[in-house]
């Protein structure tokens, strides 16, 4: 931390002036005095020091002050954008084209509010030439790609167990349409050419610098395919041999990033595509994921992949240094058909800025939770609400209801907000929104 230091020097040579004993001579003869001591006053600021007129240094008094100008820097982020193929319809136009501003409509508010603003783009844009597809080896237009940008997202995560869907073309694509299209946006977690090692993705915000990585614990298989190997950034570890992934074992690739992120970053955060599907509490291999990534320098975890809500808690490495994990956002959008997938998270991340140091406010930090609403008979997806703008007539319309046996209801997102999010849990109406950027 930078410190502001005022320098005050207690001059015992200057002798009192009398006011019925001032001459013309005395006065110029002081005049000149005071000017030697603004000067030597200056000096002692700059660090000099200043000597009597016998030689010896006069003794100087240091007042340091704590108080410096701290200043915020907000990120912002959603969960899964898993384009099932009743999203993809939706945002086909009647001219065949393709648009999907609907998708964030009513989130551009808090989207451009934030510093540091991320999406986890879950399926690939492997190329409209490769038609569009879902469940299970998904193809999503391009066009999402520029919505995204359009809505103002700076970071797009790429690495997910779908990264792989289209192979090592749609991989390849799906890089180049971000390099070409959207140079200004972050997009980490794959790459166009193979390497062990790729340069760490450095955002800068107010003059920091933040790192952000990406990882995935498979391609949807056991074994890493040799296309993928050093252009997906993978989370466990696997045998470079065969490709067999070891889903137990943190690959040491993570902690060599996050050393050499913490090398040349201010902060550095961590996005990992873990745990066990539609599961609501984090997973043995998860905390232990967690807690290494925080003993090697991770200021802030943000998971992705179980399609559910997940906690947020603080993981307390060896040294006692804290680092703030949000296990799962969710989705963001979906047609999914499980009723705990329709609640999802925004996370909200207030760091305060003093000199060199960055600290989480955690009284401004927290989970926004959000519901995903699609109509049924066609498929379509509708809008993205916070959960405290959503309704027991809209709970009531969900198009999941027209799965038999399915029920969405109120009271029931209530209680899954309070019981995963707890004490995390933000309310937009008690949320001061800046939206000057």
């Amino acid at each position: 931390m930078r410190k502001k230091s005022l320098v005050l020097a207690f001059i015992l040579s200057l002798s009192m002036i009398g006011c019925n004993a001032s001459t013309m001579s005395e006065v110029s003869s002081n005049q000149e005095t005071i000017e030697e001591v603004q000067t030597e006053n200056a000096n002692l600021e700059e660090g000099t020091t200043t000597e009597d007129s016998e030689g010896h240094e006069e003794e100087t008094l240091e007042v340091v002050s704590e108080e410096e100008e701290a200043s915020e820097i907000v990120l912002m982020a959603v969960g899964d954008n898993l384009m099932h193929m009743g999203i993809v319809a939706t945002g086909k136009q009647e001219d065949n084209s393709y648009n999907y501003d609907i998708l964030f409509q009513g989130m551009e508010e808090y989207i451009k509010a934030a510093d540091i603003r991320m999406i986890n783009q879950e399926t690939i844009l492997g190329g409209n030439d490769l038609g569009f597809s879902g469940y299970p080896l998904f193809n999503s237009p391009t066009q999402v790609g520029d919505a995204i940008a359009k809505a103002g997202f700076n970071v797009v995560l790429h690495s997910s167990n779908h990264s792989a869907d289209k192979g090592l073309d749609g991989l390849v694509n799906c890089e180049n349409f971000w390099e070409s299209n959207y140079p200004q946006i972050t997009m980490v977690g794959i790459h166009e050419e193979s390497n062990e090692e790729h340069p760490i993705s450095i955002l800068e915000v107010q003059g920091k610098k933040i790192a952000i990585l990406n990882y995935t614990y498979s391609p949807n298989s056991e074994i890493l395919p040799k296309s993928m190997m050093g252009r997906l950034d993978m989370l466990c570890n696997w045998n470079k041999e065969n490709g067999q992934i070891d889903f137990t074992t943190l690959h040491p690739q993570v902690i060599r990033d996050i050393e050499r992120a913490e090398e040349i970053a201010d902060f550095t955060i961590v996005c990992p595509h873990w745990g066990t599907e539609y599961t609501t509490k984090p997973s043995t291999t998860q905390k232990e994921f967690a807690l290494q990534m925080a003993e090697a320098g991770a200021d802030l975890i943000v998971g992705t992949h179980p399609h559910v809500v997940q906690p947020v808690e603080w993981v307390e490495d060896s040294q006692g240094e804290k680092t703030l994990c949000y296990y799962s956002l969710g989705n963001y959008v979906s047609t999914q058909q499980n009723p705990l997938c329709m609640l999802e998270g925004m996370a909200w991340v207030t760091l305060t800025v003093t000199g060199e140091e960055i600290e989480i406010q955690e009284e401004k930090t927290g989970m926004l939770p959000m519901v995903c609403h699609y109509t049924a008979s066609p498929v379509r997806f509708e809008k993205v609400y916070f959960l405290e703008d959503y309704s027991k007539e809209l709970a009531a319309k969900h198009g999941i209801l027209s799965y038999g046996g399915v029920e969405l209801r109120m009271e029931d997102l209530e209680q899954w907000s309070e019981e995963i999010i707890g004490e995390w849990r933000l309310e937009k109406r008690g949320m001061s929104v800046n939206n000057s950027q």
